[in-house]
């Protein structure tokens, strides 16, 4: 019997825009990401913070160009709303781990209260073993797995909310405000550990990252397989939604032209330093520059202008609506 021949590969389009996912429980977020670069066929996709697949959420993902700018989101804050189990400790500090530890529970919603603002403010956080961190290049997660635990420096976080939202005796249902690098799995041990009693994290998902939230028009990666190409393209953001939150400098063509051969050009409305969105004529997203001094702006990371489809997206940001 003659062997069937490979199915040919669909091709991948040059795609630039940016998706907001809903990421699914049980589902790696590289996982999801592929999922999605699949459907709309892009050549390039990329995604903007790592969430457990114990985790659902946000997790915004970048196809093409978009990709240069997913650093903004990266440094953002994260938004999440945490439920965090009293009176079980687990290896990997949430309820897919083994049970290492249970113990009663007898605390009063008075004393979480007075335990959370330790957690808040800038503190320092010592990373789990179950984490993609790396030691001598190897992820810490492998070497738990192994049964071996290393040192781990702490890290400087900040959380700048850390709310109790509702108390049910040995359930706490949190809302977590907190800056990149921030493990809400350690939190929730932490808090534990304070009430005498352990903890770990019962589930979690990400309600926000910077300016977007589930408001701003999430899909699920079930809702993505129902949808046309055309339908699906619809749903994609321009990439300067990512840098939105940047000052904005308008370039004339000849300006705009320097600007991409890496040329320094004069702007007299440039007159705060620090990064900007750049656009040329027709309002077309150059990237980022940089206003060096009053006056004076500098390529930073531009886009590139040649062999790429635009996104479905007018390159005019029009949302307002816009950690584990």
């Amino acid at each position: 019997m003659a062997a069937r021949e490979p199915k040919p590969r669909a091709p991948r389009r040059d795609l630039n825009g940016v998706l907001l996912l809903d990421k699914p429980q049980g589902v790696t977020s590289n996982a999801a990401l592929r999922i999605a670069q699949r459907h709309y066929a892009a050549a390039k996709a990329g995604h903007t913070g790592t969430l457990d697949p114990l985790a659902t959420g946000l997790l915004p993902v970048c196809f093409g160009e978009a990709s240069k700018f997913a650093h903004e989101l990266l440094e953002a804050d994260k938004t999440y709303r945490a439920r965090v189990k009293l009176g079980i400790v687990t290896t990997t500090g949430d309820l897919e781990g083994a049970v290492t530890g249970r113990a009663p529970v007898a605390a009063a919603r008075r004393e979480v209260e007075a335990v959370l603002p330790r957690y808040t403010g800038e503190i320092m956080q010592v990373p789990p073993m179950y984490s993609a961190l790396k030691q001598d290049g190897q992820p810490l997660y492998k070497l738990a797995r192994a049964g071996v635990e290393v040192p781990r420096e702490p890290r400087k976080i900040i959380v700048r909310a850390l709310t109790l939202l509702e108390f049910s005796g040995d359930e706490l249902d949190l809302l977590i405000v907190c800056s990149k690098g921030t493990y809400v799995r350690v939190l929730a041990e932490d808090i534990g550990r304070d009430l005498g009693c352990g903890a770990c994290l019962a589930a979690l998902r990400r309600t926000g990252i910077g300016r977007f939230t589930l408001e701003s028009g999430v899909v699920t990666l079930a809702q993505l397989e129902t949808l046309t190409p055309s339908q699906r393209d619809a749903l994609l953001l321009p990439p300067d939604t990512l840098v939105a939150a940047l000052p904005r400098h308008d370039l004339d063509a000849e300006r705009a032209h320097r600007l991409a051969r890496g040329q320094p050009v004069d702007d007299e409305s440039a007159t705060v330093p620090g990064l900007t969105r750049v656009y040329g004529p027709g309002r077309q997203f150059l990237g980022l520059a940089e206003v060096t001094r009053p006056g004076r702006i500098v390529a930073r990371r531009l886009r590139s202008q040649e062999g790429a489809t635009p996104s479905p997206g007018s390159g005019e940001l029009l949302l307002e609506k816009t950690g584990s």
